[in-house]
């Protein structure tokens, strides 16, 4: 996520409430139905807009999980780059790649042509903040022709087609760009859903773009719920009102029926990062006492109830090729007196509602570390109100899921923008040499065995700051109701709804 957005915060027994009776308000079928009406798919998301949908923060993947949006390419099981508005490209000399467009239509009727790729991707080159895909890059692009598009980065980028599948680069026409850069993705992406409208946090209408040039999709279209609360999702999904939950709580699980549960294993790592420019663990010592003090099978046995695997390192078993090249961490300073811990002050803990797990795994690890002789203070709002405040380092500990195969397919990315010193969701606010010249390696790495050598080096150099430490290696839980056919189960999030998904 990567904007934020403020309202205010009701009490939690009246926030469920809330959100309870918002999904009743779906209406449509009885216990165990699927379909509203004519066919349409009713689907709860956990995280409403942070933005309004613009693609330049985690609303982007909520815009590909709907199948609003696409880009030059996308990505295979194994992350690599497929054609998608690209039909195919090729490298032009060292830091330059030409890539060929397909005939398609954005869905206000305008010709994907060369010029309206160009303009998507100067607009997400100069946004502010800019998108975590193009942190460790930069970006020009010039057209060649009105089907052709020559892509030059500022240094040579064996990444950049798979860098290009990226929701946040996804290709809009010409009216979604906004004075002061602002973009409005409503009626102007290319998928085979369009988004119709948007009702701020609470709901959005899709319909079936009719003029895709790929599958028309098999629904006539899509009804979104935005529903934080996780209990609320699964309810709703139990008694039928809606189709697809995204996120089912592990707690949930067993109480839908064994048809519904669909568990899918991803590359998300849930860590504890700490912030190591201020306060408390500013500090190696006290960063190294917090580590020392976390029980990762505690947390998988007491929170996760099994469905979730301990810590590793930044990479767990998503990431298929991690355990056997991973190397020893060195360099760790040892851990401070627990006298010291106890001196530190007050630590604020913070996490947020929209994952149902985690105010359970804040606690538990507040009594970890309060074992450790820490005094701790947790904040858990809604992710929308406290990303901004994450960011610029206004917590000394901030509990988050990170997907590490997000971004490109491929980790470099996401070590780049979460552990550099220029990384632009840097939560730790770590900024090592050491570790921001063992990152540039994996960008630069051509070879895709070299590039993971260099990947798994580079996660011994931020693991042994103690800037973060790795909680579980999560699996996730999405509720689908009996007759729903075609839900993507993608371990890299970045599809749910598809042109397949229908009921059957």
């Amino acid at each position: 996520m990567s904007f934020i957005r403020r309202r205010r915060v009701l009490p939690l027994a009246a926030s469920a409430t809330v959100l309870t009776l918002s999904v009743t308000a779906c209406g449509g079928g009885g216990s165990g139905s699927a379909g509203g009406d004519g066919g349409r798919l009713r689907v709860a998301l956990a995280f409403p807009p942070a933005q309004a949908m613009s693609p330049y923060g985690d609303d982007a993947v909520t815009l590909s999980r709907l199948a609003v949006v696409e880009g030059l390419t996308s990505l295979g099981k194994n992350g690599e780059a497929l054609p998608a508005l690209a039909t195919e490209w090729k490298p032009d000399g060292d830091r330059a790649w030409t890539f060929t467009l397909r005939k398609a239509a954005f869905q206000d009727g305008k010709a994907v042509d060369a010029p309206s790729v160009v303009r998507a991707l100067e607009a997400a080159e100069k946004a502010s903040p800019k998108p975590r895909v193009l942190s460790e890059t930069d970006i020009d692009a010039t057209a060649q022709g009105a089907h052709s598009v020559r892509i030059t980065t500022k240094k040579a980028d064996p990444l950049l087609p798979q860098r290009l599948a990226n929701p946040s680069l996804a290709i809009l026409s010409e009216g979604a760009y906004k004075p002061g850069g602002k973009v409005d993705p409503v009626g102007r992406a290319t998928g085979p859903y369009t988004l119709s409208k948007l009702n701020g946090a609470v709901s959005a209408t899709l319909t079936r773009n009719d003029g895709y040039w790929g599958t028309k999709a098999k629904a006539p279209g899509v009804d979104v719920k935005f529903i934080a609360d996780g209990k609320a999702r699964a309810n709703a999904l139990r008694a039928g009102q809606i189709d697809i939950a995204e996120y089912v709580p592990v707690s949930q699980a067993s109480l839908l029926e064994q048809g519904q549960v669909r568990e899918v294993p991803t590359a998300r790592t849930n860590s504890l990062y700490l912030n190591t420019e201020r306060g408390a663990f500013a500090d190696a010592g006290l960063r190294a006492s917090a580590r020392a003090a976390i029980d990762s099978k505690a947390l998988v046995e007491g929170v996760y109830e099994g469905r979730a695997d301990t810590a590793q390192g930044l990479f767990g078993p998503g990431v298929a090729w991690a355990a056997k090249q991973r190397v020893p961490v060195e360099g760790r300073p040892a851990a401070a007196p627990r006298e010291k811990a106890a001196q530190a002050g007050e630590i604020v803990l913070a996490t947020y509602t929209n994952r149902p797990e985690l105010p359970e795994v804040a606690t538990a690890v507040q009594q970890q570390l309060e074992q450790a002789g820490f005094k701790v203070r947790q904040v858990v709002r809604d992710y929308a109100q406290m990303e901004a405040d994450a960011l610029a380092g206004k917590f000394d500990a901030f509990i988050l899921p990170r997907n590490t195969l997000l971004d490109t397919g491929d980790p470099s990315s996401y070590l780049s923008s979460d552990f550099t010193c220029a990384g632009s969701f840097n939560i730790s606010q770590l900024c090592d040499k050491k570790v921001d010249a063992a990152v540039a390696k994996t960008v630069e790495a051509v070879e895709t065995k070299d590039r993971q050598t260099a990947e798994m080096r580079a996660e011994a150099a931020i693991l042994s700051t103690d800037a973060v430490v790795p909680l579980v290696h999560e699996r996730f839980v999405q509720g689908v109701a009996e007759g729903v056919e075609g839900v993507s189960l993608d371990p890299m999030e970045r599809t749910l709804v598809t042109a397949d998904t229908r009921i059957g």
